[in-house]
C-alpha cells in the first residue's frame, strides 16, 4: 500500500506529467490552431470572446489575459482600451502572438504557468482568460493564483466551454461535439490525438454554477454568469 506521504507525492507528479502533455499538444497544432477554432465553435468563437473584453471593461486598466494563446483574447482587450500582458505556459502559442503584435506597445507577453504566475500580488486590475480552464489541472490553484495577482476591487473574466442544460440541443451539441468534430478536425488538423482531447476535456469538468462557488471559494465575490452558443459556453465574472 502506498504511504501517506508518498500518495500526494505521486498526485502532483500525475498532474505535472499531465500538464507537461497539454503543453506539447497546444506547441504541435499551433500552426492550425486559429483556423481550428472557428471550424470547431461554426465561427462563433470571436464573438464569444468580444463578449468576454466587454465584460472585462478593460479601457485603462493592466489586464493579465491568461491562458492567452495565439493573441485573439488580448486583441480583443487592447481594442477596448486595455494595456495587456499575455501569459501562456507554450512557447509556440506565445511566439505566433508577440510575431502579431511585436510593434504595439499595448501587449506585453510572458511564459507562464495557471498555477503558479511569476507576478506580484496586486499586480493587475483585471485578469481574463478564454477557453483555458479546462487544460487546467488544478482549477482551485489556479484560481487562487488568479485573485493573488489581482488588486482588491479588480475583476475576472473566464470564459470557457460547459455543458448545456438537458433538452434537445444539448442532445444535438453532445453528437457534434463528441462524435462528429473529432473525426472532422482530427482529419483537417492532421492530429487526431489533439481533437480527442477536446471531448475529454470537458467530461468532467465542473458545470457553471459549481465553477461560480470555486471562484467564492477562492475568495471572489459578486460572481455571475451568463450562458451563451445556446448555453454550450459560460461566460463567468468576479470580483476580488
Amino acid at each position: 500500500m502506498m504511504s501517506q506521504e508518498r500518495a500526494p507525492a505521486a498526485a502532483n507528479e500525475s498532474r505535472r506529467e499531465r500538464s507537461r502533455q497539454i503543453q506539447r499538444m497546444f506547441g504541435r497544432i499551433v500552426g492550425r490552431y486559429d483556423r481550428m477554432n472557428r471550424l470547431i465553435s461554426l465561427g462563433m468563437d470571436g464573438g464569444w470572446r468580444r463578449l468576454a473584453a466587454d465584460a472585462a471593461s478593460p479601457e485603462g486598466m493592466r489586464v493579465l489575459d491568461l491562458g492567452s494563446g495565439t493573441g485573439d483574447m488580448a486583441r480583443a482587450l487592447v481594442r477596448r482600451g486595455g494595456r495587456v500582458v499575455g501569459a501562456d505556459f507554450s512557447p509556440p502559442m506565445l511566439g505566433v502572438a508577440a510575431r502579431r503584435y511585436k510593434r504595439d506597445g499595448r501587449y506585453a507577453w510572458a511564459c507562464a504557468d495557471g498555477h503558479h504566475l511569476p507576478f506580484a500580488d496586486g499586480s493587475f486590475e483585471r485578469v481574463t482568460n478564454a477557453f483555458l480552464l479546462r487544460n487546467l489541472v488544478d482549477l482551485p490553484a489556479a484560481f487562487r493564483e488568479m485573485a493573488r495577482v489581482l488588486r482588491p476591487g479588480g475583476r475576472l473574466v473566464c470564459l470557457d466551454m460547459t455543458q448545456p442544460p438537458p433538452g434537445v440541443f444539448a442532445a444535438l451539441y453532445r453528437l457534434y461535439f463528441n462524435r462528429i468534430m473529432p473525426v472532422i478536425a482530427g482529419v483537417l488538423s492532421g492530429d487526431r490525438a489533439a481533437y480527442r482531447y477536446l471531448p475529454a476535456s470537458l467530461a468532467g469538468f465542473p458545470d457553471a454554477e459549481t465553477l461560480s462557488r470555486m471562484l467564492r471559494d477562492a475568495g471572489f465575490r459578486d460572481v455571475s454568469y451568463r450562458r451563451l452558443g445556446g448555453g454550450a459556453v459560460a461566460l463567468h465574472r468576479a470580483e476580488r
